[in-house]
């Protein structure tokens, strides 16, 4: 069962690439007291996630952050050596580039897509959130290939 809307978010401890490497960062530190916006991708470095998802929230940051958001995090179920180096490739200064690498937050989410079949193990499916003090007031899960209810533009008309 996924989660749903006017849910918490579950307490894991995820990744963060800091100035001596990868460094733990629990989810109350992510969401506790602040609006975040929450996007994830089946994989860095993947097509649809590096042409289309990620730019338009690099696009978007500032009007985003305009609305009242704190902080904009893209997650992956990747390790934070791979987040980092796709975060700077894609000149995403302004998001959070969090790594499930254990697939963790992932699975407490429910959101776990099976990318066996393509060589890929677990992955996160494509979603978009928006989470005010821990609770989702949104959330838009894609069906498997699109990139249309999670797109920056889409969760920027709901802020």
């Amino acid at each position: 069962m996924s989660i749903q809307t006017g849910d918490k978010i579950p307490a894991v401890t995820l990744k963060v690439m800091g100035e001596k490497g990868p460094q733990d960062i629990s989810s109350e530190e992510i969401f506790s007291g602040k609006k975040v916006v929450l996007f994830a991708v089946p994989g860095a470095f993947t097509p649809g996630c590096t042409l289309t998802h990620l730019p338009g929230y690099v696009v978007n940051a500032d009007k985003m952050k305009a609305k009242g958001v704190d902080t904009i995090a893209c997650l992956s179920v990747n390790d934070a050596f791979v987040m980092d180096a796709w975060g700077k490739s894609q000149n995403a200064e302004e998001l959070m580039m969090l790594a499930d690498g254990n697939c963790e937050l992932t699975e407490a989410l429910g959101l776990v897509l099976d990318g066996s079949g393509f060589g890929l193990g677990k992955r996160s499916q494509r979603y978009a959130m928006i989470v005010d003090n821990g609770t989702i007031s949104h959330l838009a899960v894609e069906p498997a290939g699109a990139v249309d209810v999670s797109a920056a533009d889409k969760i920027l008309a709901l802020l």
